[in-house]
């Protein structure tokens, strides 16, 4: 039988952009109305008896160049058993549009695998990889949507190689939406690509509780 790998009395820590943040700043503190707090009232749902600790660290607006800049303080001071990074398309985007420290594929990579290798070399946690997602279909007509999903497989790669190399659990929520648009429109899931509806977090929380179970 299937068994969740989080244990009795493990920390379990979030971070990320606004679809990890989700309001957990504001209104929704600590753990935010999106995907995360999903995740915690499905675990606490199935395993009453489990007694973890949870902490979203998800910032809106964050790109893997912000992450670092507070990895040591949001992240390395909690030393969580368990770390899980949701972090890609604001990097994309910057790149794209040319904003001031847009994030390229390769700046990506470099930054992406060095605050893994602090984590790992620090307090070496169990981790958890989240893939950026883009929910449009290939036939949009919009030029943008176009060059965004031309480019987000090099980000999605870039999250794919380190599970493969860190030996993390991978949730690939880009993946989890393209099979969901053969059926249903983007809207129904997104007002706009990027920022799911609650049912889009629900898809994602499904995602991460299936990559969080062993057996």
């Amino acid at each position: 039988m299937a068994e969740l790998a989080v244990r009795d009395g493990e920390t379990f820590l979030f971070v990320g952009d606004s679809i990890t943040d989700c309001g957990r700043r504001d209104a929704a503190a600590p753990f935010g109305d999106g995907y995360v707090s999903q995740v915690i009232d499905l675990v606490t749902a199935r395993w009453p008896e489990r007694d973890i600790t949870w902490i979203n660290q998800g910032i809106g607006g964050n790109r893997v160049t912000d992450l670092q800049a507070r990895w040591v303080g949001d992240v390395m001071a909690h030393r969580p058993d368990w770390l899980s990074i949701k972090i890609g398309i604001n990097d994309l985007h910057s790149f794209l549009g040319g904003a001031p420290g847009g994030v390229d594929v390769v700046t990506f990579r470099e930054t992406y695998e060095a605050i893994l290798r602090d984590a790992v070399e620090g307090f070496a946690p169990k981790l958890l990889l989240i893939d950026p997602f883009y929910v449009a279909r290939t036939s949009a007509p919009d030029a943008f949507q176009q060059q965004v999903l031309k480019l987000i497989p090099q980000y999605i790669g870039v999250v794919h190689d380190m599970a493969d190399r860190y030996g993390a659990r991978l949730v690939q929520t880009n993946e989890a939406f393209r099979r969901q648009l053969e059926y249903r429109d983007p809207d129904h899931f997104c007002p706009e690509p990027v920022h799911p509806y609650r049912n889009g977090h629900m898809l994602i929380a499904n995602a991460v509780l299936e990559a969080l179970m062993d057996g």
